[in-house]
């Protein structure tokens, strides 16, 4: 149990410091809300009105973010791989060419499908 306690103490120091921040900020933030504060902000440029429901939102964004998240999951499991390359020799390079080729042909779906073009 003694190998844990630096974990726990931890968790504690953690759990502490975020109880303590929303309670300090509920209490020291601003009460007064008006217009301006709850209207949305586009980086300095004069929001566009939205729909009450929010309005539509176009998928291409989504897809581009999640094929962002994708490659980027599959380009880090590259490196431990690259770590132990020595210890893990022929076995280890075959993996890794099954692995980059399956990236490879969904790189290639995505391509033919139209993914990567941004309109």
């Amino acid at each position: 149990m003694e190998l844990y306690t630096p974990v726990l103490a931890l968790a504690l120091l953690a759990t502490g410091f975020a109880v303590f921040s929303v309670v300090v900020s509920s209490l020291t933030g601003p009460k007064r809300y008006n217009r301006a504060k709850l209207d949305s902000y586009e980086c300095g440029i004069e929001p566009t009105p939205q729909p009450v429901g929010g309005g539509r939102f176009p998928v291409k964004y989504f897809i581009t973010a999640m094929l962002f998240i994708v490659f980027d999951i599959e380009i880090v499991f590259l490196y431990p791989w690259a770590v132990r390359f020595d210890a893990m020799a022929f076995f280890g390079l075959v993996e890794m060419v099954i692995f980059i080729a399956t990236v490879f042909v969904a790189y290639v779906y995505v391509w033919r499908r139209g993914g990567l073009e941004w309109d």
